[in-house]
């Protein structure tokens, strides 16, 4: 139960990999979204592996949605209780004194590291191919290891090594919500879970802080490394700029909400042990709640730090989930000419009989035959984290014959999507037990069809929330709320968000979905030499 009968209304910036949505949410009894306005902006994709953004183009967006939905709403700026951040992690965001970026962002996707991970883990005796007194070190203190290209870690190590005069000038490392709470606090700071995503922090019970030794060990300079405060701390108020930029009342509260991977397990109600959620937005991933840590470096999952303190989320990533969708909608859908599925514009002018192309494509595939007539769709369009960890991946439609057609292979990228979460979820029980009941949110949840054929493949009830697009943003502001004294325990969170609706398994396809999920697995392996030779 909440812990007093007064109203809060709490803002939030859910910031994503290409778009924002500022959410304005009510708490009471439930947590009600208000209204959320969203914007875009764009990926900088260089020709050697760089992933690189603007961070004015975060900013930007930040002020042009809140303006926009204080106009919306006719609200009041003062009306605010407070401001929290969900975003995307593992960017590597390096600032000067004046907490000014020294150079872009290099997001998450970035993979031009591989001389410095080379040179930073993969030598000496191995163990998995990585190093394995750094490997063994890293899993004692941090949890987990620097095993990807794409780490953080490796992201700071190519800026010292390729970048040399920047570096110099470097004063902090942040992520990409701790560069937001920076410019609207005036304060550098990072939460517990986007230190431990660093892989520099030790993360055992009871300790919580950066870690010298691991410092020393991987060449980072501790001086980089920020003070991390909880999720639900209130970092400092909004500075007179940041009021300025917003349109907000200067000396909100701004609290330090979270990363993704945390915050919406938090805004899908996953909040006690043994909570499994399954999310699917751009990337997608496997969790549960857990006290334990755990770590399974063959299948690349391991027990992260999440927002709640003391627990852990047992987590596996997939690189490329809803993402596939939007690949569907941009090159499978449409054809040469500009014409959609049904051979017009049906989500266009005052005729329109769908909300959005989205909303179609599932459709479409309504009365296809689960299994796809045995077509299988690899959803790996950006490489792969987990249960193998290769940048060099890529989709295949496989087992394609003279009768499929593109409802078929629309369906096969749904189903490729689900059962590469299936694949996480048994590999994570080996170690840590899942909830019968699990919860899916993101962007894709919003589709019965989808939530029906994760139910099928994974053979596992299905929960969605009331707006499964927005857990991210729940997230935040279900711990700012707790942060302003809403109420009192993280438990208390799930009774703040209430459940959509459910779906449950249909016995009619385990048969098929078994015998595609049995295929699909193998895929990997059969292909992983070939990949290599044409993308190495």
């Amino acid at each position: 139960m909440v812990k007093d009968s007064s109203t809060l209304h709490i803002l939030t910036y859910d910031v994503g990999t290409t778009g924002i949505k500022t959410c304005l949410f009510e708490v009471s009894e439930k947590l009600r979204l208000l209204h959320s306005v969203g914007a875009e902006y764009d990926l900088t994709i260089l020709e050697d592996g760089g992933v690189e953004q603007d961070v004015s183009d975060w900013w930007r967006a930040m002020c042009d949605t809140t303006r926009r939905l204080l106009a919306d709403l006719k609200w009041e700026k003062g009306k605010i209780d407070g401001v929290s951040f969900c975003s995307q992690m593992q960017g590597l965001i390096l600032v000067d004194k004046q907490l000014n970026p020294v150079r872009p962002a290099m997001s998450y996707m970035d993979r031009r590291a591989k001389e410095e991970m080379r040179k930073g883990i993969e030598n000496g005796f191995k163990i998995e191919g990585l190093n394995a007194f750094k490997l063994l070190r890293s899993l004692q203190v941090a949890g987990a290891v620097a095993a990807s290209v794409k780490d953080p870690l490796w992201k700071y190590k190519w800026v010292e090594a390729k970048e040399p005069q920047v570096f110099r000038n470097v004063y902090k490392w942040l992520d990409v919500k701790e560069y937001l709470i920076a410019r609207s606090s005036g304060r550098a700071i990072m939460t517990p879970d986007s230190a431990f995503a660093t892989f520099l922090f030790d993360s055992r019970p009871g300790k919580g802080h950066w870690h010298k030794g691991l410092c020393k060990m991987f060449g980072v300079n501790p001086d980089h490394l920020p003070e991390v405060v909880p999720s639900t701390m209130k970092v400092g108020g909004l500075t007179a700029l940041a009021a300025g930029d917003l349109g907000l009342t200067e000396g909100i509260p701004v609290f330090g909400g979270g990363g993704d991977a945390s915050l919406i397990g938090i805004g899908a109600g996953a909040v006690e042990e043994g909570d499994t959620h399954i999310y699917s937005g751009t990337s997608g991933w496997v969790s549960t709640v857990t006290k334990k840590r755990k770590v399974d470096i063959s299948a690349r999952i391991a027990s992260i730090v999440g927002a709640r303190p003391g627990y852990y989320n047992y987590f596996g990533e997939q690189e490329t989930s809803g993402k596939c969708l939007q690949w569907v909608k941009d090159h499978l859908a449409l054809d040469e000419i500009g014409v959609y599925l049904e051979k017009k514009k049906v989500t266009e002018g005052t005729e329109a009989i769908y909300e959005s192309l989205f909303e179609l494509l599932f459709e479409s595939i309504r009365d296809t035959p689960a299994g796809s007539e045995g077509v299988i769709f690899t959803p790996w369009l950006h490489g792969n984290r987990c249960p193998f960890e290769d940048p060099l991946a890529k989709g295949i439609f496989f087992n394609i014959g003279l009768n499929t057609g593109k409802r078929m292979m629309i369906r096969s990228v749904i189903e490729g999507i689900a059962f590469h979460k299936r694949w996480i979820l048994e590999l994570s029980e080996k170690k840590i037990p899942a909830s019968k009941t699990l919860r899916f949110v993101g962007g894709v949840a919003r589709s019965p069809i989808v939530c029906q054929i994760l139910s099928d493949v994974t053979g596992r009830k299905i929960e969605t929330t009331e707006h499964p697009q927005n857990a991210g943003a729940t997230g935040a502001a279900a711990v700012a709320a707790l942060g302003l004294g809403k109420i009192s325990d993280f438990s208390q969170i799930r009774d703040l968000i209430p459940v959509r609706t459910s779906f449950e398994p249909n016995p009619s396809t385990k048969a098929v979905y078994q015998r595609n999920f049995e295929v699909f697995c193998k895929l990997y392996e059969s292909n992983r030499d070939h990949f290599a030779k044409l993308n190495g």
